[in-house]
This record gives structure tokens, sequence and C-alpha cells, in this order.
């Protein structure tokens, strides 16, 4: 069994004395892992890095096998991660949520497109944190997860959408939500694709995506909590003028 295919570096563990294990998502073959001889050696350190973007050749004898790996870079995203506390946080919470959250060996090509083009934003501070959460609620919509912000649960009313049902997803007006509101998870403008979209705002909306991400897509998965790198990128987000 062969096939050739690109994919992202996701993150990377020893195997033996000098091998490593990469965990990589993939265009056609989703997250899919596989074995590099001298893959943790220091001539393949600054190219097996999160992130990277790679060409993968894999190989076993049967398909369900673990099977091996040999890898030739593209595109290394290692310096405009470095560029700022920002960046790299964010990488780390982009590549730690898909290998937590992303099903074996199972292709998601839109997931994987999306990913790719934030990842290639990294080190763009200015545009970057809004492209993450439009690429956050993506992830959500892809696992069967996503938010319904078109409209009213209750009413169908489009404006004045300020809260979110937890249980559904989707938006509830400020009208219907009566001796619920306590209940409901805040709507920020930014949510809907208005407003100025500064970082605490959008820091609030991603309070809310990760309600879903905590609450529906965690337990979905059988995995419990969701990863602290997004923890901690929300924490340098929140800090960022």
């Amino acid at each position: 069994m062969e096939w050739r295919d690109q994919g992202i570096l996701l993150k990377i563990r020893r195997h033996g004395e000098s091998s490593a294990i990469l965990d990589v998502f993939t265009i056609e073959h989703g997250r899919h892992a596989g074995v590099v001889r001298g893959g943790a050696s220091r001539k393949m350190a600054p190219v097996l890095q999160p992130g990277a973007q790679l060409d993968l050749l894999w190989r076993a004898r049967l398909e369900d096998h673990l099977g091996s790996y040999q890898t030739e870079l593209i595109r290394s995203r290692a310096a405009s991660a470095m560029s700022s506390r920002l960046a790299l946080a964010g990488l780390n919470a982009v590549t730690s949520l898909l290998a937590f959250a992303l099903p074996d060996r199972e292709p998601h090509p839109d997931l994987y497109g999306r990913s790719e083009r934030l990842l290639d934003l990294l080190g763009q501070d200015d545009i970057w944190p809004l492209a993450y959460l439009h690429w956050e609620m993506a992830l959500l919509e892809d696992l069967g997860f996503g938010l319904d912000l078109s409209s009213c649960a209750v009413t169908g009313r489009q404006d004045n959408l300020i809260y979110v049902s937890p249980k559904s997803g989707r938006a509830v007006c400020a009208e219907a939500a009566g001796d619920w509101a306590d209940r409901l998870l805040p709507l920020p403008a930014v949510l809907r694709g208005e407003g100025e979209a500064e970082n605490l705002e959008i820091a609030a909306a991603l309070s809310t995506t990760g309600f879903f991400l905590q609450n529906r897509l965690a337990p979905s998965l059988g995995q419990l909590p969701v990863p602290e790198a997004r923890g901690r990128f929300l924490d340098v987000l929140s800090r960022q003028p």
C-alpha cells in the first residue's frame, strides 16, 4: 500500500532512538499518522515543526498499519510563528485543535483548505484573530456542531440578535429571551460579521464558540478537556491592544 499527498504537520513524538511518529492533516487522507526514520535527528528538527507544509509518501504492508512516511518540506511556517507571541500561540491552538478534533483517516477537504489559508496568514497580527474566529466556526460546522446565527430560533426575526442558545446553537433575539436570558450565551456582533472586530470582542466571541467545543464537540469524541493551547491563545489575544 502507498499513496502520495500533501499535509500540515500537527504534532510529532519520538519513536525509538531516532525515529518519530508524525500526525499530519492531509488533503485526501485526513488526519493520518506515520513513522519517519531518523525523524528525531538534529538534521530533521528544523523541518519537522508543527505547522509545516509537507509533501508525503506513505507506505505500509496493509492499509490499517501505522506505516512510514517519506517527507519533503514544501513550506515552513516556523519564522512566521516566531514573529510574535500571538502568532506562536495561534499556531499551537490550530494544530492542537485539529489533532484533538479530527477523526483518524477521514478526509475533510474544505476544513483542510481553510486551515492552510489560516496558517499562511501567521504573523499578520492585525487580521489573524478574526481569521481564526472564522476558522473555529468552520471547524464546528465541518464536524457537525455549527452555529445558526441567521435568525432568531423563537421568532424568526433577523434583528436584535444578542444571544445564542447553548442547546441548539441558534441565535435568539432580545425580545424572545425573556426569563431565559441568564441561561443563554452572548452573541457578539463579530460572530455575525458585524462591528469593528476588536481583539476583545473576538475573544468574547471565542468564549461562545468555546462553549460548543467544550460541551458539544469534546464529549462527542469522548475527550475532555479541549487542548490547553487554545486557552493560552485566548489569554494572549485578550492582552493584545
